[in-house]
């Protein structure tokens, strides 16, 4: 079946936007993501897309609006709301369009912005309280075995009876029409599915499917989790009992989800949970990428597959996001569809260039207020590629990257990190006392400032070590 938007050669978008999902889960061959490497077997995959920072704990937050708005970190902070988004500029020339799942922004965007607005949730799904029975794990205290935490869900929560299976506890559990529960991915996903059953294909459609999974609280059914034997997980070389100095946001939500110091029994239960829900959320996908192929639309839907940023899951003593290290600010991009081949490439490229990349894809004008460049002529092998990225957290850390090396600042301690990240991808080896690497440092602490002054960045950083 062709539908009429293929025959007018205007391709219909599919953008799937996870939460929380490292960019080495896409590739990775402990996590099982069938659906995942389906699309990737029709497309383009971007080992090396970043996302630019944040100035909030909530990275996931101004992820979105560079998303959204294609602004840079500090314009988007500004003028978020004063310019027209992704959805609003696709519904202007002509698509139909749809929102489902996690939104993290103005509620107001989200009204405007698309012409059928499907059932969401807010930026995080509490299944306790900030420091109950889903923080801290595993507890000091003796963990609860399957039976009791299946007998009693409402168990003490100083113990660590917290159970990712247990549908009482809420979070992505979500109550059913029918009185029971589903999953947050699920509804998400028979959402979309529903609308491209009924959507009119005498246009384009453009779907926004953002899941919050694999974001904690890290729930799924025991058929995900049996995927992964707890002594099965490999623990990361990076994984430290505590990070070796203060970076400034030690103390954020994300990490009180393990005690100190982190053991490699307590990284393996939270990879193992996140390897669970995440295999849940790739089945979903699956189900949505036959859904496309049932309705005829496959062939001309150009599908986008994201994140907001990475995680850190024990990796240099931390739990969260809230840093700079290639596990947090990299993330997983996949582009799929008419006109894109079938290849991997290891270009530095910013989430924030999916905005004009659909438009450019898509026969659309890119709005002149568009701060990130379209990728399509790097997909194509027709551009040269950036030659650094840039990130930033708050006032306590930035960073600048190319392809060999990578200096982190922390001017608040006047302490700095360098990294050979070509030699040393887990950045175990700070080289910034290496006399021999000062040449390099230099010119990496120039190409910082002068990356931060095109930014807008108003931070001050320090040459100190």
């Amino acid at each position: 079946m062709t539908t009429p938007s293929a025959e007018r050669g205007q391709p219909n978008v599919v953008l799937i936007f996870m939460d929380d999902m490292t960019h080495w889960a896409l590739t990775s061959s402990q996590c099982h993501t069938p659906s995942l490497d389906r699309l990737r077997t029709r497309g383009t995959t971007f080992t090396h897309a970043f996302n630019q920072g944040s100035m909030e704990a909530a990275v996931c937050m101004p992820a979105r609006q560079m998303l959204l708005s294609g602004l840079t970190l500090f314009n988007a902070r500004e003028h978020f709301m004063d310019v027209p988004h992704l959805g609003t500029v696709m519904g202007e020339n002509g698509y139909a369009t749809f929102f489902t799942g996690k939104w993290h922004n103005e509620v107001e965007a989200l009204e405007n912005d698309y012409n059928e607005v499907g059932p969401w949730g807010p930026n995080m799904l509490h299944s306790t309280e900030i420091g109950g029975a889903a923080y801290h794990r595993p507890s000091e205290i003796a963990t609860a075995t399957d039976a009791d935490a299946d007998a009693d869900a409402d168990a003490d929560a100083d113990a660590d009876a917290w159970d990712p299976r247990d549908r009482t506890r809420g979070g992505h559990w979500l109550p059913s029409e029918d009185g029971g529960t589903e999953h947050s991915s699920e509804r998400w996903t028979d959402a979309a599915i529903g609308f491209l059953e009924q959507v009119d294909h005498e246009r384009p459609f453009f779907l926004h499917l953002a899941y919050h999974a694999p974001h904690d609280p890290r729930q799924s059914d025991a058929e995900f989790l049996d995927l992964y034997p707890h002594d099965d997980i490999r623990v990361p070389p990076n994984a430290f009992g505590r990070h070796p100095f203060d970076n400034g946001e030690l103390d954020v939500r994300d990490e009180i989800l393990a005690p100190y110091p982190r053991t490699p029994d307590s990284v393996r239960l939270h990879r193992r949970e996140y390897f669970a829900i995440l295999t849940h959320a790739d089945r979903q996908i699956g189900r949505l990428l036959d859904a496309l192929e049932r309705i005829g639309a496959e062939e001309n839907t150009l599908v986008v597959f994201s994140g907001d940023h990475g995680l850190a899951l024990g990796e240099h003593g931390l739990m969260g996001k809230q840093n700079l290290y290639d596990h947090s600010v990299r993330v997983p991009l996949v582009l799929a569809g008419p006109g894109v081949p079938v290849a991997t490439t290891d270009a530095l490229v910013y989430s924030g260039s999916i905005f004009p990349t659909i438009c450019d894809l898509a026969g659309i004008p890119i709005p002149g207020h568009v701060d990130f460049p379209p990728l399509k002529d790097v997909i194509l092998g027709e551009s040269p590629t950036s030659e650094s990225v840039y990130a930033a957290y708050k006032d306590v850390q930035r960073s600048i990257r190319t392809q060999r090396h990578k200096l982190i600042e922390y001017p608040k301690i006047g302490y700095s990190q360098f990294f050979s990240i070509r030699d040393d991808p887990w950045e175990l080896h700070n080289l910034v006392s290496d006399q021999d690497q000062r040449e390099v440092i230099d010119e990496l602490r120039g190409l910082l400032r002068d990356t931060q002054r095109g930014l807008g960045d108003p931070l001050e950083t320090t040459d100190k070590e």
